[in-house]
């Protein structure tokens, strides 16, 4: 069984997805975000957390529109209070810290990396890491911009940028390793449900 080019996995496993159960899901993948930004470890101004692999994977999963709506939800329910930033963090002054830029890049990054998930980059390891890697820039970027108005760049990009390039290698690596699996499996599932209706 074949999918259309523009279907990401989790649309074509949970076919067919209607306002409900995709509102449901962006909901899902921001509280998923929350938990994966409690998994912080702290080196500087700026922690190493599970939140950029949640980004990516959100986009790659649900596409650009729904993966980019998960990551707003998530950015609206830390402001109005629920402490869902890194250590439990909460709250609009969030963003005038020194992890502001890469929060207001959360659904950018979703959005772009929904996008190549979209036109099939996610079935294959090498272009799905390709995908991943193009959001982890534009969330280290927009990091880095924002510490530049806080700190030296040269200073920003060895507190902003230096310190998680291996580790955002990591988290793209497992990711890009995560989706063509999942497709693997749902067309193996698929093969055999029109083979055993045969």
């Amino acid at each position: 069984m074949s999918y259309a080019k523009s279907e990401t996995l989790v649309a074509s496993a949970l076919a067919p997805l209607d306002w409900t159960r995709s509102l449901s899901l962006a909901v899902a993948f921001s509280l998923l975000t929350a938990a994966a930004a409690q998994i912080s470890i702290p080196i500087g101004p700026v922690p190493i957390t599970g939140s950029t692999f949640a980004v990516l994977l959100t986009g790659a999963l649900l596409g650009s529109r729904l993966g980019a709506l998960a990551m707003i939800i998530y950015l609206v329910e830390g402001s109005f209070g629920l402490p869902f930033f890194t250590n439990f963090g909460r709250g609009i002054q969030t963003f005038l810290g020194p992890t502001g830029g890469y929060l207001v890049a959360f659904p950018a990054a979703a959005f772009i990396t929904g996008s190549f998930a979209e036109q099939g980059w996610d079935k294959r390891f090498l272009s799905a890491a390709a995908a991943m890697a193009i959001g982890a820039v534009v969330i280290l970027l927009a990091g880095w911009a924002w510490l530049t108005q806080l700190m030296p760049p040269a200073v920003a990009y060895r507190a902003g940028i230096e310190p998680f390039l291996i580790g955002e290698l990591i988290k793209v690596v497992l990711a890009a390793a995560v989706l063509p699996s999942g497709w693997y499996l749902l067309e193996r599932k698929a093969s055999s449900s029109t083979a055993d209706r045969d």
